[in-house]
């Protein structure tokens, strides 16, 4: 499982012109399943979400989560995270995850934040959406469960 997290001011996303998930100060999680993910990979991405710690403290430090900062977490699926663009000009999506197996995943990491106490807000699975962000810093990490387990 793969993550994209971004320190945003604030960050939407929007579906046939209607907002479908919003927040203010706090992470942007775009998150893309593989194939062979499973409950550790969500657990891993969940808790490296709730605690990276990447705000500033009183010293400009980053030194604070999300939670520590009252932030939130907007949650975007993003399949194309898995996308291997080694060969040729066209990304091969062959390591992403079916749909299925991808959606059930994705909302435990919804889950797994909400059970956490973090403030989140998603996207729609499967849909086309507009994802807007004012990136604060810029401050973006790329997590990814394989090179942790």
């Amino acid at each position: 499982m793969r993550a994209v997290l971004q320190r945003v001011s604030r960050a939407r996303v929007t579906v046939e012109g209607a907002a479908a998930g919003e927040i203010g100060r706090g992470l942007l999680a775009l998150v893309g399943v593989a194939n062979e993910d499973g409950p550790a990979d969500v657990q891993y991405i969940a808790s490296k979400i709730r605690e990276i710690r990447l705000f500033e403290d009183e010293n400009g430090r980053m030194n604070r989560s999300v939670v520590e900062t009252g932030g939130a977490v907007l949650v975007v699926s993003q399949f194309t995270l898995q996308a291997d663009c080694r060969k040729g000009r066209r990304p091969s999506l062959d390591g992403a995850a079916p749909p299925a197996l991808a959606r059930a995943l994705y909302e435990d990491v919804v889950r797994a934040l909400g059970d956490a106490g973090v403030r989140i807000a998603t996207g729609v699975f499967q849909a086309h959406m507009q994802v807007e962000l004012v990136n604060d810093g810029p401050v973006t990490v790329l997590l990814d469960s394989t090179r942790a387990l």
